[in-house]
C-alpha cells in the first residue's frame, strides 16, 4: 500500500482476511485501498466491520469520518470524529478533521475552535494550521490566514532543488528573486499581480515560473523580467532569493483593505485580439460561457455545472451572443448545443490563456463557473460574473458577498444558497442580461 501498489495490497489484505476474519487491522487498510479506487460502499462496509471487531482503534473512526464527510453524510462524519476523539483526545487528527468537517458545514466558530485544539495539542501538525488558514481567509481575517497558509507543502520538491535561500520579508533592494510555481491556472494568475508589488520594493529583476499556458500571457506582466515555464530547463541558481506565489501576501501584509488592484495587470498579445475580433459578431452584446472546469479538482461535482443545459434559459434574451470559452471537460457540448442554440464554439480553437485573453478583451461580458477563467477576465478588468456552489465555497470569494475586493468594479458574485440548485442562480442570471440589454440600448 505505501508503495503505491493498490492491487497487491489489496490481495493482501483479503488473503490476511481470509485467513483471520476477526483481524481488524486488515478490515481497516482494505477499507482504506477500496476507498482510494472509488468504491465507497465497499470501503464502509469493512470500516464498521473494522470498529466491530476493534471499537478502540481510533484510527479507523478517523478514515470512516473521512469517508462518510466526502459522502457529505456530515452528521454521520461528525459521529465518527467525536468517537475518535473520545478514544484519543490528546491527538490532534481528530480535531483537526472535525474543525474541517465543520467548514465546510459553514460552523465557522466550531471549526476554528477545533482546529486550535488541535494546533494546542501538537504545535507542528500542519493539516490543523493549514485548515485553519481556509476558515480565516473566507472571513478576511487575512493577518493570521496567511500566516497559518505558510503550513502548506506545495513547493518542497522547487525548495529542495533551488540552492538560494527563500525569501522572507527581507529588503529586496537591487535584488533579484524568483517567483516560484504553485496551485492552478487560477491562483498564478490571481497572485500574479504580487510581482508589481515586489518591484515596488525594489526588486531589481523577478523571474516566475508558471505552467506552460500561461507563459505567454504572462510575459505582458509589467514588472516581470522573465518567465520560465516548468517545463523547461530551470537553473538552481542565479538569484538571490525565491518565494513560492502564495507566500507573497504574508510577507507583504496584505490586508481586506490593501489588496493590490492595478488593475488590469495582464493583457493579451495585440495582434491575437486583432485575429480573434474576426471570429466574433459584429452586432448586439458578445457574452463568454464557460460552464465546466478540470474534474481533477476535490470540488468539482459541486462547482461545476451539470452540463450547458443548465443555461439553455439565458438564450431567451435577445440581442446576445454567446461564445463557447469551455475547455477540455465540457467541450464537446458546445458542438451541439442543447436544443439547437446558436453559440459560437471557439474553446477548441484556443491555443493557450493569451489566446482565452484575446477572446476575452473582445467580450463584453464573461459568466463562469469557479475556474482560472474568472481570474483572467479580472486580470484584464473584464466583467466577469462568477457562479459559486454552496458547498466548499472557495476561501478567496470571501463570505456572502455579490463582489470581490480582489477584482473591484468587474466581478460579480451569484452564490448557491442551496447545494446544487443552479436552478436559482439561472434565474436571477436572466434578470441580470436583461437588465444589461436595457443598459447597452440606452
Amino acid at each position: 500500500m505505501e508503495a503505491g501498489d493498490t492491487v497487491g495490497a489489496e490481495n493482501c489484505f483479503r488473503k490476511a482476511i481470509q485467513i483471520s476474519p476477526d483481524f481488524a487491522e486488515a478490515c481497516t487498510n482494505l477499507g482504506l485501498i477500496l476507498d482510494r479506487r472509488g468504491d465507497k460502499e465497499g470501503a464502509e462496509i469493512y470500516f464498521r466491520r473494522s470498529i466491530e471487531l476493534n471499537p478502540t482503534y481510533s484510527e479507523t473512526h478517523i478514515n470512516l469520518g473521512v469517508l462518510l464527510a466526502n459522502l457529505k453524510r456530515f452528521h454521520e462524519a461528525e459521529l465518527a470524529y467525536t468517537q475518535a476523539i473520545a478514544l484519543r483526545p490528546g491527538s490532534p487528527v481528530g480535531w483537526s478533521n472535525l474543525g474541517g468537517l465543520y467548514a465546510c458545514m459553514k460552523r465557522d466558530l466550531e471549526a476554528e475552535q477545533c482546529c486550535r485544539k488541535a494546533m494546542s495539542l501538537d504545535e507542528s501538525y500542519a493539516t490543523a494550521r493549514f485548515n485553519l488558514s481556509y476558515i480565516l481567509l473566507r472571513q478576511g481575517k487575512f493577518e493570521e490566514g496567511w500566516r497559518c497558509l505558510e503550513a502548506r507543502n506545495w513547493s518542497s520538491t522547487l525548495a529542495a532543488y533551488l540552492s538560494c535561500p527563500r525569501w522572507q520579508g527581507e529588503s529586496l533592494a537591487s535584488k533579484s528573486i524568483l517567483i516560484g510555481y504553485e496551485a492552478g491556472h487560477g491562483d498564478m494568475i490571481q497572485f500574479c499581480r504580487y510581482a508589481t508589488v515586489l518591484k515596488s520594493q525594489g526588486a531589481a529583476s523577478i523571474t516566475i515560473i508558471c505552467h506552460p499556458p500561461l507563459k505567454t500571457l504572462f510575459m505582458s506582466l509589467n514588472s516581470v523580467d522573465a518567465v520560465i515555464s516548468f517545463e523547461e530547463q530551470i537553473s538552481p541558481s542565479g538569484w538571490d532569493f525565491w518565494t513560492p506565489l502564495l507566500s507573497i501576501p504574508y510577507y507583504c501584509k496584505t490586508h481586506i483593505d490593501s489588496i493590490p488592484t492595478d488593475i488590469p495587470y495582464l493583457k493579451a498579445p495585440s495582434n491575437r485580439i486583432s485575429k480573434w475580433e474576426k471570429y466574433l459578431p459584429k452586432n448586439g452584446l458578445r457574452v463568454g460561457l464557460v460552464w465546466k472546469g478540470s474534474p481533477q479538482f476535490e470540488n468539482d461535482a459541486d462547482r461545476s455545472l451539470p452540463s450547458l443545459g443548465t443555461l439553455e434559459t439565458l438564450w431567451a434574451v435577445e440581442g446576445i451572443n454567446f461564445i463557447s470559452l469551455q475547455k477540455g471537460s465540457g467541450e464537446n457540448e458546445a458542438i451541439q448545443p442543447p436544443g439547437g442554440l446558436p453559440l459560437i464554439n471557439l474553446g477548441p480553437l484556443l491555443g493557450d490563456f493569451a489566446d482565452t485573453a484575446a477572446v476575452v478583451t473582445n467580450l463584453d461580458l464573461v459568466i463562469c463557473v469557479d475556474t482560472a477563467t474568472a481570474h483572467l477576465a479580472g486580470a484584464l478588468g473584464k466583467p466577469c460574473w462568477v457562479l459559486l456552489p454552496e458547498y466548499k465555497t472557495d476561501w478567496r470569494w470571501l463570505t456572502s458577498r455579490t463582489d470581490s475586493p480582489w477584482y473591484p468594479g468587474t466581478m460579480r458574485l451569484f452564490r448557491q444558497t442551496t447545494a446544487g440548485d443552479w436552478a436559482t442562480i439561472v434565474a436571477e442570471l436572466l434578470v441580470a442580461l436583461k437588465q444589461m440589454v436595457l443598459l447597452d440600448k440606452h
